[in-house]
């Protein structure tokens, strides 16, 4: 993964990262509200020798000083100081209690010690490290004396006795916040780079297309983006007629036309791998963009597991395929329209689906719907389920393959291809169906959309602006306009149902 594929998981996964950010925040508001605020006071002593005094002399002794000084810094917790300190100044806690409260420091290249204790209490911290300190400098001096010597060479001076000190060491609200905001976002992004690692779906066109490539499948011929006004209004073209639903669509239709140039395919079988993917909303949308373009164009259900175009577009289910495959009826006489194509519906659910679609009864309807239609779209079960779509294979000119974004994973992508591969009939293409808008967008790098301005509102905005400038502009209103110009009530499709299978 390079810079962009990273910024690609963080854009992708920003309400993760976006929630653990504000709960290491919180985590570290709530750290600064219960901790103990804690006070630090420091004591600095100069180490010396006492022996000679010429310039030679002093300068091994103060060689010998800063050789010994880091020594010295151990001796600051030791039993022999904090007892006595306990003792004298009347502590509630144990020598060993009070050493964890005491550290020690000599900056390198001098020959000065620094005692610092932490105490929740800023004058008893103050205390302590005096006493600490005067305590540590007769231990020092106890253990530089020589044996049999009344005086030690080694003396210890507190240059910077300790002051209780103004404001408290910890806990540190600006520190605590930062921390906790830097330890959220760190978390988050690796919670989200191993998420994605871990994912397997497939959520964008590019992703799709080279998985595809990698396993030689087939090209995807568009990308259909999530819109989710899908279930009260399944045709595209109805509801937003320039739409970028719409318009993908459309892509599809024409990339269609480039697919088997020798041979057109006619009867187009639609299918994914498993259910609820989308193939019944793809397949009704495209006979209906393959209507728009004048073509005859006939719509067949032939999922007679969970069939959902007559639901879908609010037809009758009882008399369709099924009727006809059984000798009760003529094509003709279950056909059913939607306004721009014709409907084959499912009829009633038989208990042997598979066995039906393999018959040759199947096989004639639809070679019969293929001379009487330009375009037979067939909206088929899911491939890895059941061998409902498989078996289709010797009556359809191709396969359709729906990608669901984000759901639909590279294996079973891949199962799917290769199960409708083994049949012989080609795979024209693969669809993205319910991809999110903005990788759409981003997937073409530009967000296209035209909407061109209808007639009748223009020019009555048009006439609006003229009645406001008065004359000598002559005003013309709606009514007088051409029957072809004025505004028409949108005639929508009555539905029930969705059209997410």
């Amino acid at each position: 993964m390079d810079l962009r594929d990273y910024l690609r998981v963080l854009a992708h996964r920003w309400q993760l990262i976006t929630a653990t950010a504000l709960l290491g925040t919180g985590l570290g508001a709530c750290a600064t509200y219960v901790a103990t605020p804690q006070y630090q006071s420091t004591a600095t002593l100069f180490v010396s020798l006492q022996a000679g005094a010429d310039t030679a002399q002093l300068n091994q002794g103060n060689s010998f000083a800063q050789a010994r000084v880091q020594s010295y810094t151990a001796v600051a917790t030791s039993p022999q100081v904090t007892e006595p300190v306990v003792k004298s100044l009347h502590l509630h806690m144990t020598p060993a209690q009070l050493a964890g409260k005491i550290t020690s420091d000599a900056p390198l290249g001098t020959v000065l010690l620094r005692i610092t204790v932490t105490d929740t209490q800023p004058v008893r911290a103050a205390r302590i490290t005096n006493a600490v300190a005067a305590r540590f400098a007769d231990v020092v001096a106890d253990l530089e004396r020589p044996s049999g010597s009344r005086q030690s060479p080694v003396r210890l001076s507190i240059t910077d006795p300790a002051t209780p000190a103004r404001a408290p060491a910890s806990p540190r609200p600006a520190l605590d916040l930062s921390l906790g905001l830097a330890a959220g976002l760190a978390l988050s992004a690796g919670i989200a780079v191993l998420l994605e690692s871990l994912d397997t779906s497939l959520r964008s066109p590019q992703l799709l297309a080279e998985f595809l490539a990698g396993i030689g499948g087939p090209s995807v011929l568009c990308s259909i983006v999530h819109d989710p006004r899908t279930p009260g209004h399944p045709l595209a073209a109805r509801e937003d007629t320039h739409g970028r639903r719409a318009e993908g669509f459309r892509r599809l239709r024409t990339n269609l036309g480039f697919v088997g140039v020798d041979r057109q395919p006619k009867v187009i079988a639609v299918t994914s791998a498993l259910p609820d993917e989308g193939k019944t909303s793809v397949a009704v949308n495209l006979a209906a963009t393959l209507a728009e373009s004048g073509d005859s164009v006939c719509l067949v259900d032939a999922d007679l597991r969970r069939p959902s175009a007559a639901r879908t577009l609010g037809l009758v289910r009882d008399a369709g395929l099924t009727t006809v495959l059984i000798g009760k009826a003529q094509i003709k006489d279950v056909l059913q329209s939607t306004g721009s194509f014709a409907v084959l519906t499912s009829g009633a659910v038989p208990p042997n689906p598979t066995e039906l679609l393999g018959t040759e009864q199947l096989r004639g309807t639809l070679a019969a719907l293929a001379e009487e239609f330009d375009h037979v779209v067939v909206d088929t079960g899911p491939v890895l389920p059941v061998a409902d779509a498989a078996v289709l294979g010797a009556a359809v000119d191709g396969y359709l393959l729906v990608v669901r974004s984000g759901r639909t994973s590279r294996s079973q992508v891949g199962e799917a291809i290769a199960s409708l591969e083994r049949v012989g009939t080609p795979l024209l293409g693969a669809v993205l169906n319910m991809a999110p808008s903005k990788g759409a967008a981003d997937a073409y790098g530009y967000t296209y959309e035209y909407r061109p301005e209808n007639t009748a509102t223009a020019l009555s905005a048009r006439w609006k602006r003229r009645r406001h400038q008065g004359p000598p502009h002559q005003a013309v209103a709606p009514e007088s306009l051409p029957l072809e110009s004025r505004p028409r009530d949108p005639q929508p499709l009555t539905t029930e149902g969705s059209a997410g299978r």
